[in-house]
């Protein structure tokens, strides 16, 4: 069965009216608990060590004791909490959770995560810890002594903002690929520098969209070997997104997920997906693409 690692029942305690959809989560997890072949779990807690393989000591320690200033807390998006520190742990936690159970079953899904935005020393645009970060480097610490040598991971970003924190964190690992397609005039306005980027003029439409995924693909394994891929299967490239400016269908996204997990298959390569973004102008619409992903992965288990 597909594991799914849920955080949703952690919930932020947001002002009135923010605009992150928190309320998402619990939806997602409503929705596929009928699935009859998925496996719900709690995600663990991240320790610190886990986010220490990315994170500067110095900027885990403020997040975990409250010490952020408010300038920092705004570059996140969220007001310090107990409860975001919690949230953010488990979230993490979950990938590195998905990441394990994809390399035994082949595919495996965090229920939230994608949290791309943050940096070794900062948190940015709603992002605390850096998940795929964290668990690129957590199986490859797992998996060193068998190998004898770092696992090659490839970090798909499909999340419609580019994967800047990502990008920086990654920037001198040869055993980390990351790719970013994005939209290029959409947040954050100072990109980072990826392996492999890919910007998207404003009201890409399907077609494009997946000619470029083609291609980027295939310079991906023209110059990486990959082992292991984290793919961050964003809902924001969507038509009805409030801040994506791109112009997928839900039927573009679905064959955009089928395409990196045939790809993945195609060359028995695990990997673990999380959610990461979606502002859709109906909530309903994000959820239903968050689930359209997770059932598509239904069937490139091993």
């Amino acid at each position: 069965m597909l594991q799914l690692f849920y955080t949703d029942h952690f919930v932020l305690p947001l002002p009135a009216g923010h605009r992150f959809p928190m309320s998402k989560y619990q939806l997602l997890r409503d929705e596929v608990s009928s699935y009859i072949d998925v496996e719900l779990q709690e995600a663990p807690l991240a320790t610190m060590e886990d986010l220490l393989l990315v994170h500067d000591s110095h900027y885990v320690d403020k997040v975990i004791h409250g010490e952020l200033s408010p300038s920092e807390q705004r570059e996140i998006g969220f007001p310090w909490s107990e409860l975001m520190v919690i949230r953010s742990r488990r979230s993490a936690g979950a990938t590195i959770a998905a990441t394990m159970s994809a390399w035994k079953f082949g595919v495996a899904i965090n229920l939230a995560g994608g949290t791309h935005h943050s940096y070794a020393d900062k948190g940015s645009g709603f992002c605390v810890f850096n998940d795929a970060a964290i668990a690129a480097k957590k199986i490859q610490e797992r998996m060193k002594s068998h190998l004898g040598r770092q696992l090659r991971v490839a970090i798909i970003d499909l999340d419609v903002h580019q994967g800047n924190g990502t990008a920086s964190i990654m920037q001198d690992d040869l055993s980390v690929f990351t790719f970013s397609m994005h939209g290029e005039k959409n947040f954050p306005f100072r990109k980072e520098r990826s392996d492999l980027d890919i910007a998207l003029m404003d009201g890409c439409e399907d077609i494009e969209y997946l000619q470029a995924l083609s291609d980027g693909l295939a310079e991906l394994e023209k110059v990486f070997s990959a082992e292991f891929v984290i793919f961050l299967a964003g809902a924001d490239p969507y038509e009805g997104d409030r801040l994506g400016r791109l112009c997928l269908s839900k039927e573009g996204l679905r064959l955009r997920d089928e395409k990196v997990l045939q790809w993945c298959f195609d060359r028995r390569i695990p990997v673990s997906i999380v959610m990461a973004g979606g502002y859709g102008k109906t909530i309903e619409d994000t959820v239903a693409i968050h689930a359209q992903t997770i059932r598509t992965a239904i069937a490139y288990q091993w």
